[in-house]
């Protein structure tokens, strides 16, 4: 028996990947790789016909443009090409594919819509999803796109993705053409979110080289790419859909300062910022800023120190483990004052790594308080020294907070917060460090992060516990009951149901990962994500942005026009 899918519920949205926010790509004013080296682009040189320093929009002859230019920072430049295999549409810039089909999209309010499907049910042990597809799609290359095409798809990336996790999927079968079944290893409610961001590739086609010469039936075709420079899409005259308005999208990969001053020099349409370029004007063009859940926010290691593991790697901190430290260290932020003074105002405050979402405990909310956070250190024993700085038990309350070195937002947050919480009596040393040795000194040291995503996994892939040290993955932190719900959630057979166990998770009562449970990460700030755009580009609608300032701001770009 079969359940048809409720898709005009609250947000369908998950995503099966691994954790989309550690602090690498997209996540800062200046990204860096795994590696800790900062990405270097070069300035690209398009420009489209009929632009002018003066910003003018009309084409030859005085007719509307249909293209349009973008400029996004280096590390959106996608290494492997636009290969879903290799995390194009998923990983950190999470966005629609746009040169392949998806199963299904996310809408501008956050539900579920159909792109290639036309219908899916789940049945009602959650082991198997059945979804139909349109009949009337070819492949750029004029082959017809089947539901074959969908099960090599998702058996090749069960097996061989980088960046997405399939360890749910068991096979995907093609009962007919425009039938295929989703077979799983395991119960995974939010299926839907997945099958919104992985792009269809032609089986016939599909191979060594992929990345560099996509096939696929989206809404655009890779016309040209010049690495480290630009990226040029094409509209596709075939495609099944309403017909793009911009018929040429030409994607500039700069450097920040590179990106601002080819918006002062007319060269681009739409060019991404950072809150320090706010205060200026430009003419012909206005600032645009989207809203986010792009949070900033930083772990408290909730073990006491362990010692180190066989790999040299520190577990654990003797300060942090206190859980009224970290109860207090969360009040004791302003982060209203974060977003006047270091985000110039562009940004929300952030209480966890899912705020706006359908999953959201309002629980998490909490309230600036400064007084209340003394008295509490107070009452745990934590008494302020001739120095001004607390001390319990021998143990100094002092601890070190890492940021990415070449990420300057980053930076002034960690200065900010040890501003803070001196005022407590809590020294915060901050350091600048690169990702090749933070993952490993953040299981012991707090590390400035930056996550968020349109996923409930999020939640999974910070707090839930894994199975080969028992602590979760990213921060030293346990609790057996937050994991239950955060398992439930993912096998509940009811999209709705699970939202109730994903907000459980995170306090229920008694327990959880809010201010009055274990409180093992503090969260700072959603920065808002800021363009300077052409006073007379008309940019569609934005989704609420996922971590990663790239991709996902022109997910709607063939619905973009000129005014």
């Amino acid at each position: 028996m079969k359940r048809c899918f409720n898709f005009t519920m609250a947000a369908v949205l998950a995503a099966a990947m691994l954790a989309t926010g550690c602090g690498g790509n997209g996540s800062g004013t200046t990204d860096v790789t795994a590696s800790g080296q900062e990405q270097q682009g070069t300035q690209g040189t398009a420009q489209a016909e009929g632009q002018q320093e003066t910003g003018q929009v009309t084409g030859q002859q005085g007719t509307v443009r249909d293209d349009v230019i973008v400029v996004m920072g280096p590390t959106s430049e996608p290494e492997a090409g636009f290969d879903p295999a290799y995390g194009w549409g998923a990983g950190e810039h999470v966005h629609e594919p746009l040169i392949q089909s998806t199963l299904t999209v996310t809408t501008t309010d956050l539900k579920i819509g159909y792109d290639l499907a036309t219908s899916m049910e789940a049945s009602d042990d959650g082991l198997t999803w059945t979804v139909t597809i349109r009949d009337d799609v070819s492949f750029t290359d004029g082959e017809k796109l089947t539901a074959g095409d969908v099960a090599f798809t998702y058996n090749t990336l069960r097996d061989t993705s980088s960046v997405n996790d399939f360890t749910m999927l068991k096979e995907a079968q093609a009962v007919n053409d425009t039938t295929v079944e989703f077979h799983m290893n395991r119960p995974y409610s939010i299926w839907p979110y997945t099958m919104a961001i992985v792009g269809i590739v032609p089986e016939h086609a599909y191979g060594t080289g992929y990345g560099e010469h996509p096939v696929g039936s989206g809404r655009y075709m890779l016309k040209q790419w010049d690495k480290g420079q630009q990226v040029i899409l094409e509209a596709n005259p075939d495609y099944y859909g309403e017909a793009p308005i911009m018929k040429k999208v030409t994607i500039l990969f700069m450097e920040e300062d590179a990106a601002y001053a080819a918006v002062m020099s007319g060269q681009a349409d739409l060019a991404y910022t950072a809150a320090s370029y706010s205060d200026q004007t430009l003419p012909g063009y206005e600032l645009l800023a989207f809203e986010t859940v792009d949070n900033r926010g930083f772990n408290l290691p909730a073990v006491p120190d362990e010692g180190k593991t066989e790999d040299g790697i520190s577990i654990g901190n003797d300060f942090t483990s206190d859980v009224q430290v970290r109860r207090a260290i969360n009040l004791a932020i302003d982060r209203n004052e974060m977003i006047d003074n270091v985000l110039s105002g562009y940004g929300s405050p952030a209480y966890s790594v899912c705020d706006k979402m359908p999953w959201y405990n309002d629980a998490a909310q909490v309230g600036y308080d400064a007084v209340k956070a003394a008295d509490i250190l107070d009452k745990a024993g934590w008494v302020i020294g001739g120095d001004g700085i607390r001390e319990k038990d021998g143990v100094r309350a002092s601890m070190t907070l890492m940021y990415p070195a070449s990420d300057s937002v980053r930076q002034a947050l960690a200065a900010d917060t040890a501003n803070q919480l001196k005022e407590v009596g809590i020294e915060v040393k901050t350091e600048g460090v690169g990702w090749d040795t933070a993952y490993d000194r953040a299981q012991a040291e707090p590390l400035m992060w930056g996550w968020g995503a349109h996923t409930p996994m999020e939640l999974y892939n910070i707090y839930h516990t894994m199975k080969e040290s028992g602590l979760a993955e990213y921060s030293p932190y346990a609790n057996e009951t937050v994991d239950r719900y955060m398992d439930a959630a993912l096998a509940s057979s009811d999209l709705e149901q699970s939202y109730e166990l994903w907000k459980k998770a995170q306090w229920d009562g008694n327990t959880g990962i809010t201010q009055d449970g274990d409180i093992p990460w503090i969260w700072l700030v959603n920065i808002d994500h800021l363009y300077w755009a052409r006073e007379n580009l008309k940019v569609a609608d934005q989704k609420l942005h996922p971590h990663g300032h790239g991709w996902s701001i022109v997910n709607n770009v063939d619905q973009w026009s000129w005014e």
